[in-house]
C-alpha cells in the first residue's frame, strides 16, 4: 500500500511539474508579444538564450542576443539611421491563438498562430502567420532557443487577401 502510495504521489508530482512548464513557456510566449505590443523591444533578448536564434523570414534573422537587440532594436530607429535595406514596421499589435507546447524534459518545442496589424513603410497591413518555436530551460527559467516566423500572408489593409495569389498556405 505504502509503495503505491509512493508511486502516486511521484506521478503527481510529475504532472504537477509538467503543467508548471506548461505554464512558464505560456508566460514566455506572452511576455514576447507583450514586449512587442508595447514597444518594450529591449526587453526581448532576455527571453532568449544566449546563442537564441531568430528567423523572420522576408523581416530578417538573428543569431544570439546581441544580433536580437539590434534586431529589435532597429524597429525604434529612424529611416535614417536604420539598416538602409530593412523593412521598416513603425507599429504594430501582435495577437497569439493555439499555443500547443511539447515537452521532452528541459526542452520544448511549441507553435503558435499570429494575427497582426502592422504599420510596415507606412502602410496599415493585415498579417497572418506561424510561429514555429524550440524552448530550453536554463537554470530553472525557460527560454527561447529558436523563434521562427511562417508567413502565410501580409498584405495592405486596403486590398485584403481575398486574391488567391495573396494566400500563401503550407
Amino acid at each position: 500500500m505504502a509503495a503505491d502510495l509512493e508511486a502516486r504521489v511521484r506521478e503527481l508530482e510529475n504532472t504537477v511539474q509538467q503543467l508548471r512548464d506548461r505554464e512558464a513557456i505560456r508566460d514566455l510566449r506572452y511576455r514576447y508579444h507583450e514586449y512587442v505590443n508595447e514597444g518594450k523591444f529591449a526587453e526581448i533578448p532576455g527571453l532568449f538564450t544566449a546563442d537564441g536564434e531568430l528567423d523572420f523570414a522576408h523581416l530578417g534573422k538573428a543569431n544570439g542576443q546581441g544580433e536580437i537587440a539590434r534586431f529589435f532594436g532597429a524597429l525604434n530607429e529612424k529611416p535614417s539611421t536604420g539598416a538602409k535595406d530593412r523593412p521598416r514596421i513603425t507599429w504594430v499589435k501582435q495577437f497569439i491563438h493555439n499555443h500547443t507546447i511539447e515537452l521532452n524534459g528541459d526542452r520544448g518545442r511549441g507553435f503558435s498562430y499570429l494575427e497582426a496589424k502592422p504599420i510596415y513603410n507606412g502602410e496599415a497591413f493585415l498579417v497572418a502567420a506561424r510561429y514555429d518555436d524550440e524552448y530550453v530551460r536554463q537554470n530553472g527559467e525557460w527560454k527561447f532557443k529558436k523563434m521562427t516566423l511562417i508567413p502565410y500572408f501580409m498584405v495592405p489593409l486596403k486590398e485584403g487577401w481575398a486574391q488567391e495569389d495573396r494566400l500563401k498556405m503550407r
